[in-house]
């Protein structure tokens, strides 16, 4: 156990080797590239060398410890070698047994980012309920303004929303400015709390920043309410061209009508689209 074997590089050789082989046999490179998924399913099930006899598509199936095989896949990172993925359905198909491995990779700020990633995506996939939770909050507590671990955690947290609405709501006041975009984000997702609503229409007023964000989540949530400041918005002085489709899309996504004219010339945006 924990042979670091490139698998995506033999399936590569194999590729190649079979292109060479029927390359005359297809009239179009789209033709050939369509066939490319049963060439992967014929590798997944034929005896390989470099597996000393196994199929590349069975041999992780003899392996049954979740700890085992998380830390595989923290060797792989190490070695810098593309996890294969034979051996990520492996961890997933055990279920519940590798969540807390994977919580554990994901959760420690010791390794690299694509490597909690990867575990934080794996969990995504399993039917883990509320326990990924406080990892997540904590991850989108601590995010930054571009900082993908923390979208993977939003989107794990969306599947759960239904029941973190209170404990979402009642940090927003503390949460950083990327924090609370992220959190609104997910809150946008369920109409019908006034909180929400009052939450929303606060950011859309006050964070000029993210002021396109704002606008088309008020959109997504579908409260007619929020027309007023929408339009008022439109006569803001610093907004740019970018904002204003946003908030243009939002208004008319709550049946509502933009008539506001304004020059956009000079900015950047605009003038690009103008030019295409």
């Amino acid at each position: 156990m924990f042979e670091i074997l490139d698998f995506d590089a033999n399936f590569k050789a194999y590729l190649e080797k079979w292109i060479e082989l029927n390359k005359g046999k297809f009239k179009t490179l789209e033709q050939m590239e369509d066939a490319v998924p049963q060439v992967y399913l014929r590798w997944l099930n034929s005896p390989a060398a470099f597996l000393e006899g196994e199929t590349p598509g069975a041999y992780f199936q003899k392996y049954s410890s979740a700890p085992e095989l998380v830390k595989w896949l923290r060797l792989y990172d190490e070695k810098g070698v593309s996890a294969p993925e034979m051996l990520l359905d492996r961890i997933t198909d055990l279920g519940s047994e590798s969540l807390k491995p994977l919580l554990f990779t994901a959760g420690n700020e010791k390794y690299p980012p694509s490597l909690r990633m990867t575990a934080l995506n794996l969990i995504k996939e399993l039917d883990a309920g509320s326990e990924p939770m406080a990892l997540c909050f904590k991850l989108i507590d601590a995010r930054e303004e571009n900082d993908e671990l923390a979208d993977v955690a939003a989107e794990l947290m969306q599947s759960s929303a239904e029941g973190l609405l209170d404990e979402i709501i009642a940090r927003l006041p503390g949460a950083s400015p990327e924090a609370r975009a992220t959190y609104l984000d997910i809150l946008a997702d369920h109409p019908g709390d006034e909180r929400v609503f009052d939450e929303l229409l606060s950011a859309f007023e006050t964070d000029r920043q993210r002021c396109a964000l704002y606008a088309s989540l008020l959109g997504k949530l579908g409260d007619e309410r929020a027309l007023d400041a929408l339009n008022r918005a439109l006569d803001r002085e610093e907004i740019n061209y970018l904002d204003y489709i946003e908030i243009r899309d939002a208004i008319e996504a709550l049946g509502g009508e933009c008539a506001h004219e304004r020059d956009f010339n000079g900015d950047p945006y605009y003038e690009t689209l103008k030019g295409e």
